[in-house]
């Protein structure tokens, strides 16, 4: 079951003033680990989506070359 609250940043915010400094403490070690928690995951992502990404033969990166440089060739200046 997920519960939703609206609850403004600002209120937020005033509700940590209130708690005693130990717990303040708890809170903030536990959002730094849930941050680098996250990090990891987002570099994970990002490294997955760059080895499964299509790559070009040698064959398609040559073609690509030649084609490459006969358009710099008949470029108009």
């Amino acid at each position: 079951m997920e519960l939703k609250i609206n609850v403004e940043y600002n209120q937020i915010l005033n509700m940590i003033h209130q708690l005693p400094v130990q717990e303040i403490e708890k809170l903030y070690s536990a959002l730094q680990s849930q941050l680098s928690l996250k990090k990891k995951n987002n570099k994970k992502k990002l490294k997955e989506i760059i080895l499964s990404a299509p790559t070009w033969t040698n064959a398609e990166y040559a073609e690509y070359i030649e084609i490459r440089n006969h358009i710099n060739k008949t470029r108009l200046i």
